[in-house]
């Protein structure tokens, strides 16, 4: 018997592949299904059944893809907004074989109100569940979200508190095996790390070990979670099922000179100390590690979209990037060669980067500080007189900053803080500089916060 873990960076997504005796199951499938076939395959074993622990928020599921491609059916829990159209519908209680692993579904409503959990157990050896697959009820330090449904806070946050109690209760000593890790927009409070058990999480995580239920569902409704634009057509295309990716989807590059930059958007994906040293002005930064975080709230799906890269091997993994929530008009990209560029006359520009003593004597100048980390993260430290705009929001709340000021955009290290500074040059502010290091070098410069 064997389990696999496909991590999917960027949206820390988590799937899995449970195989015994020449069968496996797939559970949580990515858009992007070639890994699964391939893990199937390598390990000799027939996939017979996927399943879907809830319904996602943040990705595309692959399970129809993967069903059309292997003959598998899918399974979803009870109680979805709408039909999962290419889903069969499973409930407490039953059980599907998978060579010597028995995987049980229980029904954990919370996070959603169709979520499951999967207990496994090997039928040869275990007396109880050696495994339970949570999906985003219940992960490593944290457990789900429960405000996708803002007109019963306290009921669905009720729902969690006892679908957890389930799960202690069933499989006390089980492997944790959530869908998301640290990072993932499903929670704030997760370790980074991917391994854990039933008994460290009910001795260990903060929510876990609150034993009363009315504290637990006031603690999750005082919580702040940011909801994406995106996650509506997430929705959506999760109930009817989204396409397969076609890939490859990127074609020969283009020169900047052969585009309309009307109806494009120009998203450079290099590292930033790439991108603040020579890109183009109209161009938008985005490290690829950042497009699943990004760019379902800077940008939309039916956007026109030029990668700016390196190579085409990076605008591909790019483009996969953008794909898996949806972006599918990503097919060309420019090369980052901006010393060619610039010699047959093409406008480079830079972005000025600035250290704490800098930002501090800018500060005395009249510049102002933007802060675009969560609200969470700003709450908990910030420098005095900084105004916050989360970086995701900054579309919607750009309009309430002055064209005409002086802005130093700031985050925890400077990763952020580029991306919101190149959002504000394409849309017009001339005086824009990046604090470099951010919060962790004003810190160790000594200077104070809040």
């Amino acid at each position: 018997m064997f389990i696999e873990t496909i991590k999917t960076p960027g949206l820390a997504h988590l799937s899995y592949v449970i195989g015994s005796d020449g069968q496996a199951a797939v559970i949580d499938p990515r858009r992007d299904v070639d890994e699964y076939v391939q893990i199937c395959k390598a390990n000799g074993c027939k996939l017979i059944a996927i399943i879907e622990t809830h319904r996602n928020e943040d990705l595309i599921s692959g399970s129809p893809i993967l069903s059309e491609m292997t003959g598998a059916n899918v399974y979803h829990g009870p109680n979805p907004e709408s039909p999962i159209e290419y889903a069969k519908t499973v409930k407490e209680g039953e059980v599907f074989k998978i060579g010597n692993a028995q995987l049980e579904i229980i029904e954990t409503p919370g996070h959603t109100k169709d979520s499951i959990s999967i207990l496994l157990t090997d039928l040869e050896f275990d007396n109880g569940p050696a495994a339970v697959f949570t999906g985003d009820a219940l992960f490593v330090g944290d457990v789900g979200r429960t405000d996708f449904y803002p007109n019963e806070k306290e009921r669905i946050a009720g729902m969690l508190y006892d679908s957890i109690e389930k799960i202690k209760s069933r499989a006390p000593a089980a492997i944790l095996y959530p869908a998301h890790g640290a990072g993932s927009v499903c929670g704030d409070g997760m370790a980074d790390r991917e391994f854990s058990t039933i008994e460290h999480e009910s001795r260990n995580n903060p929510m876990l070990v609150i034993n009363d239920r009315q504290e637990f569902i006031d603690k999750k409704v005082k919580e702040h979670h940011y909801y994406a634009p995106y996650f509506n057509d997430m929705e959506r295309l999760n109930m009817t099922g989204a396409a397969a990716y076609d890939s490859p989807r990127i074609v020969c590059p283009t020169s900047f000179s052969d585009l309309n930059l009307d109806s494009t958007i120009l998203i450079d994906v290099r590292n930033i100390e790439c991108f603040l040293g020579a890109h183009h002005p109209r161009s938008i930064a985005l490290p690829v590690g950042l497009i699943t975080a990004y760019a379902g709230w800077l940008l939309s799906s039916k956007d026109s979209i030029t990668i700016v890269a390196q190579n085409e091997q990076m605008a591909s993994e790019a483009a996969l990037h953008f794909s898996r929530i949806g972006y599918d008009n990503t097919q060309c990209f420019v090369e980052a060669n901006f010393p060619g560029y610039a010699a047959t006359g093409g406008e480079v520009a830079s972005t000025d980067i600035v250290d704490p003593k800098q930002v501090k004597e800018l500060l005395e100048d009249g510049w102002q500080l933007l802060d675009v980390r969560k609200i969470t993260e700003y709450e908990s430290c910030r420098i005095s007189n900084s105004e916050h705009i989360f970086l995701g929001e900054l579309p919607e709340k750009m309009n309430s900053l002055d064209k005409s000021a002086r802005y130093i955009t700031m985050c925890a290290s400077g990763m952020r803080a580029s991306v919101a500074a190149s959002y504000l040059s394409c849309n017009g502010f001339e005086n824009v500089k990046v604090f470099m290091g951010s919060l962790g070098a004003w810190k160790q410069a000594g200077f104070e916060t809040e």
